[in-house]
């Protein structure tokens, strides 16, 4: 699927309708990206439906939110998207409340998974629940409630560009970006033929807390930088699209064929 690329399955003479009106729901929106992308979609005049594990930060974000647009509607409610029947409870809620969903975020994610052989196990399973698990559970609540809604809407998966290789420090990490993408893959093949799209966003470095104890990001940007990039292409309707934009576009196919002691000096040391 070339990067950036427009879907191409909607049905003839349909189109993005713009941003007025229309609800997003956001999961992992206490912090980071996620955070950040709540508050541009605000400014454009999207109503949110926003979710995270701590509640008290999604009703400080509110508050901001509402300031600065009274005229938006702002829902939060606290998820955990290891809680299958939360996440589906969640959405529905949404569409209760906003009248309807159009977009669905699952930007839900934790990161540090150390290095293999030290005992990590427990730290594993978290970040696979959360970032893979936890969003294969909200893409499929998606689906469920477009289809529900008469078919159309929009799903959009925060990857990484660290799911395109096994990057060492981060393999419990990588696993789980590279299983968001393969599994957005299969959902945009399924729904080919029906007003759905689907987006892979992934991010480089965007500078939150989530990769704040990386020893070197490379090509780091702010988050509100990055919140309007990945706001752009989900406006746009992108297939995939790594954000930025470059050098991360071109960067990414390298890291496919890169050789593997190259990867390695990158390698945390070892706890002694």
């Amino acid at each position: 699927m070339p990067r950036g690329r427009r879907v191409s399955h909607l049905p003839a003479g349909a189109r993005y309708r713009g941003a007025v009106s229309k609800a997003v729901f956001i999961t992992g929106a206490s912090s980071g990206i996620g955070r950040a992308l709540a508050l541009e979609l605000a400014r454009r005049g999207y109503d949110l439906f926003l979710t995270a594990r701590r509640v008290d930060a999604l009703e400080g974000l509110r508050t901001e939110i509402n300031a600065g647009q009274p005229e938006r509607r702002v829902h939060v409610r606290q998820l955990d998207v290891r809680d299958d029947a939360a996440v589906t409870a969640a959405i529905e809620q949404a569409a209760s409340e906003l009248g309807r969903v159009d977009i669905v975020v699952a930007n839900a994610g934790v990161g540090n998974s150390g290095r293999v052989g030290e005992g990590g196990v427990d730290r594993a399973r978290l970040i696979i629940d959360t970032n893979l698990t936890g969003a294969i559970a909200t893409i499929d609540a998606a689906v469920a409630l477009f289809r529900r809604q008469g078919g159309e809407g929009q799903v959009v998966g925060i990857g990484s560009v660290a799911g395109v290789r096994g990057l060492p420090g981060s393999s419990s990490y990588s696993a789980s970006k590279a299983g968001v993408r393969a599994y957005l893959e299969s959902v945009r093949a399924e729904t080919l033929d029906e007003p759905i799209a689907v987006t892979t966003i992934a991010p480089g470095y965007i500078d939150t807390p989530l990769n704040q104890d990386v020893r070197s990001r490379p090509f780091l940007i702010d988050v509100e930088k990055g919140a309007r990039i990945t706001a752009d292409l989900i406006e746009r309707r992108v297939a995939y699209a790594t954000v930025p934009r470059f050098p991360w576009n071109v960067i990414a196919p390298l890291l496919r064929v890169m050789p593997t002691s190259l990867l390695a000096r990158r390698a945390p040391q070892r706890d002694s």
